[in-house]
């Protein structure tokens, strides 16, 4: 395998993982969605469904650019939850074990996120290198409104 074809096959691989950690970070926030219960309720029911929705939006585009890479996207719950390897919340888990679980799950994507960016960095692919740092700044913002909310 030719230099330029590993970096590639780099890239696609921690995309893939980037795939597999947003959507179980996607299924992970709408379970919170569903389930948070207590004073805080309709603040953070609305704040998990603009964060559910948002990388609903980002995981399409993301297993796009695997397909415009010429490699195959992830699929299968199964599969991506396999993956992702995040440990699941329990439904009756209280807001702020919620919250933190979350901060959790964003750190890890931002870690693999970076991962790809350093990849793609590498292979000199500009346009995923420029999509991870955007999801990078949104998964930060992510935690730094999760955490701001803990601080109550």
């Amino acid at each position: 395998m030719d230099t330029h074809t590993q970096t590639k096959t780099q890239v696609v691989d921690a995309l893939r993982q980037v795939v597999a950690d947003s959507y179980a970070l996607m299924g992970h926030t709408h379970l919170c969605h569903w389930n948070v219960e207590g004073p805080n309720f309709f603040a953070l029911h609305n704040a998990f469904e603009e964060q559910y929705t948002e990388l609903f939006s980002a995981i399409d585009d993301i297993a796009e650019r695997i397909r415009a890479l010429g490699a195959y996207s992830p699929g299968g719950l199964s599969s991506l939850a396999r993956m992702a390897g995040f440990q699941e919340l329990e439904e009756d888990a209280g807001s702020k074990k919620m919250v933190e679980s979350l901060v959790n799950l964003n750190e890890i994507l931002i870690r693999h996120a970076g991962e790809a960016r350093d990849a793609a960095a590498e292979a000199d692919d500009k346009e995923t290198e420029d999509m991870m740092i955007a999801r990078i700044q949104v998964h930060e913002k992510t935690c730094w409104m999760l955490r701001s909310f803990l601080k109550s």
